[in-house]
């Protein structure tokens, strides 16, 4: 089944953008490009997912060099509010699934192989999704607190895949974002981190 998907990303990446659109994907082709006046932030939100977001059930967010939180809030208010928006569960409007689609700009940045975990013995991959890699919305929700020594894909809401891989088959990764809207994490998402 398609999904309609809204895509979050920085104007540098935009060749990634409209790579994805040029896809077998349905689309939701907004961006937020103004400011909402309001200090209100669920009204903020509100309207977000209403002139935005209202018909998407996930949004694919392209991490690349210039997507961390590092660069100044000031910098990022666009992708933070869309990822903000997209993770409100509003009345009659309920939150998309998260897709951070890593470029390969950033691979180096954000995979850092594997080992195995000296608590449990499972195996792990070193992953680095935080502030120098992306912004808050994003990573706190794809590292959800879960008081064990590493995460699993079920302690996150958030999917994370690289470009070459989404590539091969988006809509898989589609649809694994759209069913973490019924999963458990979803209950644990934190908004405005």
């Amino acid at each position: 089944m398609a999904r309609k998907c809204f895509i979050s990303f920085k104007t540098e990446d935009i060749a990634y953008k409209e790579a994805i659109q040029n896809m077998d994907i349905d689309m939701i082709d907004k961006s937020l490009d103004d400011v909402i006046d309001s200090d209100d932030e669920d009204y903020i939100m509100q309207k977000i997912r209403q002139d935005y977001l209202s018909d998407s059930t996930v949004t694919i967010h392209i991490i690349g060099s210039k997507s961390a939180e590092n660069f100044g809030e000031y910098e990022q208010r666009f992708i933070k509010r869309e990822l903000q928006g997209s993770l409100y569960d509003g009345e009659n409007n309920p939150r998309s699934g998260i897709l951070g689609v890593v470029l390969p700009s950033m691979y180096s940045q954000v995979y850092h192989g594997g080992a195995f975990c000296a608590t449990c013995g499972g195996q792990i991959s070193y992953v680095n999704i935080n502030d120098g890699t992306t912004v808050k919305e994003f990573h706190c929700n794809y590292y959800i607190p879960n008081n064990k020594c590493h995460h699993s894909e079920d302690d996150r809401y958030c999917v994370l895949v690289k470009w070459e891989d989404f590539i091969k088959n988006p809509n898989n990764y589609i649809e694994q974002a759209f069913l973490k809207r019924d999963h458990v994490t979803a209950n644990k998402v934190k908004v405005r981190p």
